[in-house]
């Protein structure tokens, strides 16, 4: 069986180095799914989508100089999308690191900018939206953020399910963004999104 699979493999990579498009449309439905399937172990789906994409077009592109290849055709393009799919998982780790370290330099311009009137007067604001809620809405919202105590614990506390305190934050956190809107910027270093 193998020796029938090198064998197919080799016929299809001399009939695409004729230029053959039945050819090479076989050898894509053979070897796609399988090397989306191993790239996506590695890479999030749509970039193993583009590596095994952008590999077979330059097989299709290559074929006449792909005779060398002595061993198995598969296991030359699983070698392939291998080693674009790290390829790709250090070119995003390092665009994530760039973007970091541009939010942590944006951030620290900010502050730099803000002076202790500024937050002073920022902190006043806040105070006075937050008493603004609704009391179920305060008191959840305070035990959350100001006391860092979880969801379950809120709950335990207060009698209720988990997701009516989750309700209630999330709806204390759009009445105070409206509220505050003016200084949405300084809120958002103060009071990163919950996760």
């Amino acid at each position: 069986m193998k020796k029938e699979h090198l064998e197919e493999d080799r016929r299809l990579l001399e009939a695409i180095a004729l230029g053959d498009r039945k050819a090479f449309d076989a050898l894509f439905r053979k070897y796609y799914p399988i090397l989306c399937a191993y790239a996506n172990r590695i890479v999030e789906l749509a970039d193993a989508e583009e590596i095994v994409g952008d590999t077979l077009l330059w097989v299709w592109e290559n074929a006449p100089m792909l005779g060398f290849i002595e061993s198995s055709f598969g296991n030359y393009l699983f070698k392939m999308v291998y080693n674009r799919s790290l390829s790709c998982l250090r070119k995003n780790e390092a665009r994530q690191a760039a973007d970091s370290r541009f939010f942590l330099r944006e951030q620290d311009a900010m502050w730099e900018d803000v002076d202790a009137y500024q937050l002073k007067e920022l902190y006043r604001c806040i105070q006075e939206a937050v008493d603004r809620l609704p009391e179920s809405y305060r008191q959840a919202f305070r035990m959350h953020r100001f006391e860092g105590m979880s969801y379950k614990e809120i709950a335990g506390c207060l009698e209720v399910s988990p997701k009516t305190v989750d309700y209630r934050i999330q709806q204390s956190l759009k009445l105070l963004r409206e509220d505050l809107k003016d200084y949405l910027p300084l809120l958002l270093l103060l009071f990163p999104p919950l996760d």
